[in-house]
Order: structure tokens, then C-alpha cells, then sequence
């Protein structure tokens, strides 16, 4: 796919919502970038040298992007851009990365995706970019107050895993879910999120005999 980059990599910001108190979904011009649900970009303001890696958001057809921020303690970026108002400059740099759907994959082929926290960005923007999926998303969070847009999946195919409150579909962890689900072993995986979660999902899937090749991961933070 042919990548166009925005004019020495400075884009207009276009707005920010909040979601939580520490999370916000930041829109930036698109500008005829093109790119592959999955990827992500590196972002930051302009004339720093810090900038950070993000899942694009967005599906590959709005004419904008995306990105999913959470505001890290002791962090210099996010908390830059969380402050960043529209009409205001920022610089990025990519598409990025190989986290990406085959066409197999998108035609109807059965996926599971598992997210913890903000790693499911990259599933945002596959679900966004392809409606017609065969997709179970599994996300684990905190609290149920962190199920980030959850309204944009089929209630049928998206199960919320809270870890301290009892207002998600499940109490308890994405590895406790998953050993107490059957597994389909004849899906693909698709792993975003923190490196813990990863390694543990992994493992689980192992033990399950799920082929290895079937196995996607992209880790997160």
C-alpha cells in the first residue's frame, strides 16, 4: 500500500474527546495518509524530541485519524497532548507496523480478538474498517467505566472483563475468562495489550494446542 505522509509530518489537530478522567481519543488531519487498520503512528508536539507510538483508531475510511491516549503518570507526552486544543499543530510520523488483517482474515474467517486497556485501538479501527468481520472481541479493563466506545461492537460479540468492580460481563482478568471459555481452535488470535497479559494469554493458548501461527501479537505498553 502506498504510503502519502502529510508535509514535513506536521498535522492540524482536529478536536479531543474525553473519555475517562485519564483517557481521550485525540483526531488529527488525515491528509491523504493512507494506511492498514492495525498499524500506528508516532506522535508529538512539534520541535520536541519526545514522541510516542499509538494504534490508529480510526477506520481506513474517515478522512481523519485517531489515536486512543491514556494519560500516563510521570508521562511527558500524553499529558502533552491531552492539552493540545483543535486548530493547534502536531507532528507524526508513520504508518507503522505489520498488526494487520489478511484477506482471509477478512473474509469471514473467525477471529478472536483480546485487549487489555487501550490496546484495543488496533481492534477499534479492524472492526471500523471492516464491518463484516467474524469477530469476538474479549477486553479486560480495571473498571467497567474503561470499556472505551464499547457501543461501536455487537453487543454479541464483546465481552468486558473488570477487574475490580462487578459492572463488566465478567469479574476478573482476560486469563481467567479464557480458561473458562472453550477454545476455537480453529481461529486466528489477535493479542494487544500489556506484555503480562500477552505472555499469560499466550501461554494459555499453548496449553490449549492452538497452532502458533494462529497466534497475533502486538504489544502494547
Amino acid at each position: 500500500m502506498p504510503i502519502v505522509k502529510t508535509k514535513n509530518n506536521i498535522v492540524s489537530v482536529l478536536n479531543t474527546r474525553h473519555l475517562t478522567d485519564t483517557t481521550y481519543v485525540i483526531r488529527i488531519e488525515c491528509d491523504g495518509m493512507e494506511f492498514e487498520a492495525g498499524q500506528y503512528i508516532s506522535l508529538g508536539l512539534p520541535g520536541t524530541s519526545e514522541k510516542r507510538e499509538y494504534s490508529i483508531y480510526s477506520g481506513m475510511q474517515e478522512d481523519y485519524l485517531e489515536v486512543l491516549v491514556r494519560e500516563i503518570d510521570g508521562g511527558i507526552v500524553s499529558k502533552q497532548l491531552k492539552q493540545i486544543q483543535p486548530g493547534a499543530k502536531a507532528e507524526m510520523d508513520g504508518p507503522f507496523g505489520f498488526f494487520t488483517l489478511g484477506m482471509n482474515q477478512r473474509s469471514g474467517h473467525r477471529l478472536i480478538f483480546l485487549a487489555s486497556g487501550t490496546g484495543i485501538a488496533p481492534f477499534h479501527s479492524f472492526v471500523n474498517s471492516f464491518p463484516e468481520l467474524n469477530y469476538t472481541l474479549i477486553h479486560g479493563v480495571r473498571y467497567a467505566e474503561e470499556a472505551y466506545d464499547s457501543g461501536a461492537y455487537d453487543s454479541d460479540r464483546y465481552t468486558l472483563c473488570t477487574s475490580r468492580d462487578d459492572k463488566g460481563d465478567y469479574r476478573g482478568r482476560i486469563t481467567d475468562y479464557l480458561q473458562n471459555i472453550p477454545v476455537d481452535k480453529d481461529a486466528d488470535y489477535y493479542l494487544c495489550g500489556n506484555s503480562n497479559m500477552i505472555h499469560d494469554v499466550y501461554d494459555i493458548l499453548k496449553d490449549q494446542k492452538i497452532d502458533a501461527g494462529k497466534i497475533h501479537a502486538e504489544v502494547y505498553f
